[in-house]
């Protein structure tokens, strides 16, 4: 759950966490509770600074890829959203047809704080078109950033909905991967060994396709050689056959566990977002580890 709500409001959690520890500092007469309090300050706006920090710079150092000829593994990229044909995502509140949503629904409590009911988010992939090509994106465990939200109250009910509409336009950051629609190595390797047993069969066009040294057998070299060739033959085939197929591009969480993220909002706004929370995490940190060692000292 703290992952999640990480991964959702970080910068939010940090902030309201830091008035809470000021409030706890203040509200102590004694020395150490304030030393404390500015030192968990400082401990935590360093690690939301190196947060923010570290998205800023992935959106502002990954260049941009095309579907069509991006590379495999972690890449940029920026097209329109879209649902798959034939499907259709309803929001879970409003009913709005969307490419993804999530929500939450909370009551008010006797004591007047909010408890959370319910919540979730679209598990469904949908897909980004670049005007190259389309590409399959999963949003499991990717932070997604979106400023269609609505908020609206029902008596003692507070409901909340984050939404990725049709036709949005869509920023991607995530790892790439294209899918062999033919089964991949496995089938290949298949095909390659019945290449071979055909090859065998004939062993008049085997010996004079293969057998260089013309001693009238197939040693351990030419039967290497043999298997090149039919390895080689196999991967031909594959690769007329996946241009008439079409390949299957696919977005998802990096291995790695670098940064994947997906957004409506252009990458100039994504990065000047990410580059102000950096900048008010750093304000506070210069702030807050100043004041922890002035406390240490005792000159405060």
């Amino acid at each position: 759950m703290m992952r999640e709500l990480r991964r959702r409001y970080g910068d939010y959690l940090a902030s309201g966490a830091y008035l809470a520890i000021v409030l706890f500092g203040l509200e102590s007469p004694a020395p150490q509770s304030r030393l404390m309090a500015a030192g968990l300050i400082a401990v935590l706006a360093l690690w939301a600074w190196l947060a923010a920090l570290h998205r800023y710079r992935f959106i502002a150092d990954t260049p941009t890829s095309r579907i069509a000829s991006a590379a495999q593994g972690y890449v940029e990229l920026l097209g329109r959203a879209r649902s798959h044909p034939g499907s259709r995502i309803l929001s879970k509140l409003t009913l709005l047809p969307c490419v993804w949503f999530r929500y939450e629904i909370h009551r008010r409590q006797a004591d007047g704080k909010w408890e959370r009911l319910d919540h979730g988010e679209s598990p469904d992939t949908f897909l980004l078109d670049d005007g190259s090509g389309e590409c399959v994106v999963d949003p499991e465990e990717a932070e997604i950033v979106t400023p269609r939200k609505q908020e609206w109250r029902r008596g003692e009910y507070r409901y909340r909905e984050w939404l990725i509409l049709e036709q949005d336009p869509l920023y991607a950051l995530g790892y790439f991967v294209t899918l062999d629609p033919l089964g991949g190595p496995p089938a290949a390797r298949e095909e390659v060994g019945a290449l071979l047993a055909e090859w065998k069969r004939d062993r008049a066009a085997l010996l004079a396709r293969f057998d260089a040294n013309r001693d009238g057998e197939i040693d351990l070299v030419e039967w290497e050689a043999a298997r090149k060739a039919a390895k080689a033959e196999v991967a031909e085939r594959h690769k007329a056959l996946q241009s008439a197929a079409g390949s299957i591009h696919v977005l998802r969480k990096p291995p790695d566990g670098r940064l994947y993220l997906l957004s409506n909002l252009p990458p100039e706004g994504l990065a000047g977002r990410f580059r102000r929370w950096a900048w008010f995490h750093l304000a506070v940190l210069l702030a807050a580890a100043p004041a922890a060692i002035l406390f240490w000292l005792g000159l405060l």
